[in-house]
């Protein structure tokens, strides 16, 4: 195994950092400074890192998705449980860690989309492409689903994966103003235990 370099490693925490201060202050209300300075990393390098606050914009998106990505791809691999319960167990684990930090980060994909969805090209195209990362695992679990028979199939797995992404971003926005998991739980029991089930 190979170690990582120390160039390597101040990026990560860069962008570690940067999905923090996003998550908490907004794309436009967080300064390279600030990132910087909770780092310990000159000016003048962040430019070696990103090239530009778009570019870093875009990169903490996708850095932001990977652990959702790992945490869901590692139920769906669960070799002792079902497809729709694997969906299950990530979101009331989702559930969980929302409730954690009560109710005040959401979804960073969400709040980005609100505020540089149509402003920002290059951030705009990192969402689409981390949401669709992510609504197509979602589907291969569907359809997992699907073919375990325990989902319905009058619709494609996309179809229900791009409904649940759909749903489950409108559920993080109203979290938030209600101060509840409230539309969480309803979003799932709505959906992955009834509307979708077979």
């Amino acid at each position: 195994m190979t170690s990582r370099t120390q160039k390597q490693i101040n990026k990560e925490n860069l962008l570690n950092q940067g999905v923090m201060l996003l998550m908490q202050q907004g794309y436009h209300g967080t300064g390279l400074k600030e990132i910087l300075d909770a780092e310990g990393i000159p000016k003048g390098s962040f430019y070696n890192y990103f090239g530009s606050k778009e570019n870093f914009g875009a990169e903490v998106i996708q850095h932001y998705i990977e652990p959702f990505i790992a945490q869901l791809n590692s139920h769906l691999q669960n070799p002792h449980i079902d497809a729709l319960t694997a969906l299950r167990r990530y979101f009331n684990e989702s559930i969980g860690e929302l409730e954690k930090t009560e109710f005040k980060s959401g979804c960073l994909l969400g709040n980005l989309m609100g505020e540089l969805g149509s402003s920002n090209e290059l951030c705009r195209m990192a969402l689409q492409s981390t949401l669709n990362r992510y609504r197509n695992l979602l589907a291969t679990g569907l359809a997992k689903a699907q073919q375990e028979g325990s989902v319905r199939d009058d619709k494609t797995a996309t179809e229900l994966a791009d409904l649940l992404l759909n749903s489950w971003q409108g559920a993080l926005l109203r979290m938030k103003i209600e101060k509840s998991v409230s539309p969480l739980r309803q979003c799932c029991q709505d959906l992955l235990n009834d509307f979708f089930k077979a």
